[in-house]
């Protein structure tokens, strides 16, 4: 319906049979609308409504109007939070939703009545240029969105592309911070920049608790850039669904962070449910030092929770990992960015290549380490092969050092 209604908008001439189909979907989606799913699904359902009842003229379009106006009412102050991102905590899906409300603001400022005009476009201006601040403090130097929970490009509008739409319509939002600890609140991650690095923490809630069908087991997980090109990555998106691809992706093993024997640290399952879900402590922040915990494993023999702690230096990062409590064996995943190539040096070390440069050196301080071959999802239905660097924790703990001179 939105995309019919731009294309008319945009100067396409309508034809009778096209109208009249419009109108009996708008007609349909009022008693279907997707309140069983919620979240991104209910507002771009509002979204078009909205549109439907701009668009058209009569007492029913005003119907459609008001129907769409009140799910806004009720859902941008549910899914948008203070700092700007969207309560699904992904960077795909909050650039979609994004997306969304610049269109609204776009249509509600050059069509609708003034009173509703006035109210809502104000509103829609303030929590676009929050979300617009919030993507580009989520992705890397090189453009690329941060893989957290459900997230692949070339599904959503470039960060770049929502920024050039959002100046359009007026909408302005500031740069992130140069160097420095920036925590992301109330969504919970962490963006960390000293140097030529620049990292991004999970030490975030899945999700929303109603709506996790997004979510992935990666707490405490965390993607690096250095000089530019992405480092350390969680392992990405390419399929939906509820096959064995889907569950490994949406797993612990897929991302950056410990997973204890084969279980994950949120029970992901069927595509799109969680059982159980980690719950992450509080976040310390003492100068370049960064630490939480989460108690996704707690259900297990002895109860194990981990914690873990980065600590940010000018030439390199330390990742200390402990797990407390632990009866089984337990593995920290370091998921190198597909292109780079990861090559032994000495007994405990590691360089990560990038043609014949030497991009970093990984020392396993505490721990065993071995090198795996594992897929990267490029974007949906693309993978690709990458290497990964797997450290099984020694009495409940390691520590991997990574160290390069930009």
């Amino acid at each position: 319906m939105v995309n019919w209604i731009k294309w008319f908008l945009a100067g396409e001439p309508p034809e009778p049979a096209w109208l009249h189909s419009l109108a009996v979907q708008a007609r349909w989606l009022t008693q279907r609308l997707e309140r069983h799913l919620l979240g991104n699904h209910l507002l771009a359902n509002a979204k078009a409504l909205v549109f439907a009842g701009l668009y058209f003229d009569g007492a029913e379009a005003q119907s459609w109007l008001d129907a769409g106006l009140r799910i806004l009412r009720r859902e941008l102050p549910e899914q948008f939070l203070a700092d700007g991102g969207q309560f699904e905590r992904t960077p795909m899906y909050h650039s979609l939703a994004l997306e969304d409300l610049l269109d609204l603001l776009n249509i509600v400022t050059a069509r609708a009545p003034a009173n509703v005009a006035a109210q809502l476009a104000s509103q829609l201006r303030q929590r676009c240029g929050a979300m617009l601040y919030w993507l580009r403090c989520l992705r890397h130097p090189g453009g690329a969105l941060v893989r957290f929970n459900d997230c692949a490009e070339g599904i959503a509008p470039t960060t770049d592309a929502l920024a050039h739409y959002s100046g359009e319509l007026g909408v302005s939002a500031r740069q992130p911070v140069g160097e420095g600890v920036l925590r992301l609140e109330p969504t919970g991650y962490v963006r960390v920049t000293r140097g030529p690095m620049v990292a991004f923490l999970d030490v975030a809630p899945i999700g929303p608790d109603y709506l996790p069908g997004h979510a992935h087991a990666d707490t405490l997980s965390f993607e690096l850039s250095l000089a530019g090109r992405e480092l350390i990555v969680n392992r990405g998106t390419s399929v939906y669904g509820t096959g064995a691809r889907r569950q490994w992706e949406r797993g612990t093993a897929a991302h950056t962070t410990v997973q204890i024997g084969d279980h994950d640290s949120s029970e992901v399952w069927a595509g799109f449910r969680v059982g159980r879900r980690a719950r992450p402590g509080p976040t310390r922040v003492e100068g370049w030092m960064v630490e939480s915990s989460h108690d996704g494993y707690a259900h297990l023999a002895g109860a194990p929770h981990h914690c873990r702690r980065w600590r940010f230096e000018a030439d390199g990062l330390v990742v200390e990992d402990r797990v407390e409590g632990l009866r089984e064996s337990a593995t920290a995943h370091y998921h190198v960015a597909p292109g780079l190539a990861l090559e032994r040096g000495s007994a405990n070390e590691w360089h990560v290549r990038d043609g014949t440069t030497t991009v970093t050196r990984i020392r396993v301080a505490r721990g065993t380490a071995e090198q795996r071959t594992t897929l990267h999802a490029q974007r949906f239905g693309a993978l690709v092969e990458a290497s990964t660097l797997t450290v099984r924790l020694e009495k409940g703990s390691a520590t991997v050092m990574f160290s390069w001179s930009v």
